[in-house]
């Protein structure tokens, strides 16, 4: 089997001084002094020099790599326990399918795993940007619309097989307050954000319950667990999502062969928030489509289940819930995060402007 495509074309051409984040920092420190090799490498090379063991240079940094080795070991054993084991993935019979897919995220994951061979379906309203890629099916379907999804499924089913790979990816922003939101507006926004991952769920999950494999993959938001000013309805379907994948979970905890992937990315520089300017790029850095993807990517890979999360500060944006709330609407204010929607524009000005972003 060849070895899979490089994401590295995908990949997008921002300044240097944009790549310096905080979550650039915490890689560097992952693959260096909080990796158990690497730690070690420090009390050997004491060693090497002949330094006696009672020596506080050998033995304060063998202490320090048994400590980053006990942490490694820790994680590896609570993602097994709260996770279970891997399960097998062979690209050659997976059918992978993905809400949402036409551009942004889910094009980017569609067309890396068309290139790799395996078999694709992309539902979407809108038609796939730069026309349909190689081993992608698309079937325009508005995924908000329960009836229009069972009849999809039964033409997937019947077209590519059971789909064992679900990606429910779509979503769309409105991106206005409470009071300026139509009827029509909240209605289809948690059609399309919430209720179109229980129609697919509902129709894929029985096949790949038959199949005893799968890998069900819901795509939140950090918005979640912090809702600004202007994303009332959007925040509030993917908090519902986050649930979603939580019951989800502990209903399909006797079936080892199929996982559930909760991914809560924080903004995009995708058409969905196009005008939003992050408050600041070193703490809270704009996400491209390509890093998530290849997290996405590699946990379906490797069979795994569980929780992306990035970037870092989404890690611990839940703690915010047990501060005060006068702690909570001072973080709320320097963080400017119910400032940041005061330039958005979203999708139908990008259109109409004739630009393209990922």
């Amino acid at each position: 089997m060849s070895n899979p495509p490089s994401l590295s074309s995908f990949q997008s051409d921002k300044p240097l001084l944009d790549h310096l984040t905080i979550d650039l920092i915490f890689a560097i420190l992952n693959h260096t002094f909080l990796n158990p090799i690497f730690a070690w490498l420090i009390p050997l090379t004491y060693r090497a020099q002949t330094f006696q063991y009672h020596h506080p240079p050998l033995y304060l940094s063998a202490a320090y790599a048994a400590f980053v080795t006990v942490l490694w070991i820790a994680k590896q054993v609570n993602r097994r326990l709260a996770y279970g084991t891997k399960r097998e993935f062979d690209w050659m019979e997976e059918v992978v399918v993905i809400t949402g897919g036409a551009s942004g995220l889910g094009l980017l994951i569609a067309e890396v795993y068309g290139m790799r061979g395996v078999t694709v379906a992309v539902l979407d309203v809108r038609e796939p940007e730069g026309g349909e890629a190689r081993n992608v099916d698309f079937y325009k379907c508005d995924v908000g619309d329960r009836k229009q999804v069972e009849a999809v499924a039964k033409e997937i089913e019947r077209d590519l097989g059971a789909p064992t790979v679900l990606i429910n990816n779509a979503a769309i922003v409105n991106g206005k307050r409470v009071l300026e939101l139509s009827a029509e507006e909240i209605e289809t926004n948690f059609k399309t954000n919430l209720l179109s991952s229980f129609y697919t769920i509902k129709q894929f999950l029985p096949g790949m319950l038959k199949l005893n494999r799968g890998s069900i993959i819901t795509i939140s938001s950090v918005l979640s667990s912090i809702a600004p000013a202007q994303l009332s309805d959007y925040a509030a379907s993917k908090a519902a999502l986050k649930s979603l994948h939580s019951s989800l979970t502990a209903e399909l905890a006797d079936q080892p062969g199929i996982k559930t992937l909760l991914v809560t990315p924080g903004q995009l520089s995708t058409p969905l928030f196009y005008g939003v300017k992050t408050p600041s790029n070193f703490f809270a850095p704009v996400l491209e489509p390509v890093d998530v993807a290849k997290e996405i990517i590699a946990a379906i890979d490797g069979g795994l289940g569980g929780h992306i999360s990035m970037p870092v500060y989404s890690r611990w944006i839940g703690v915010m819930e047990v501060l005060p709330a006068s702690v909570q609407r001072f973080l709320r204010w320097a963080s400017g995060a119910d400032r940041a929607m005061a330039g958005f524009k979203g999708r139908k000005v990008l259109d109409q402007e004739g630009n393209k972003t990922w």
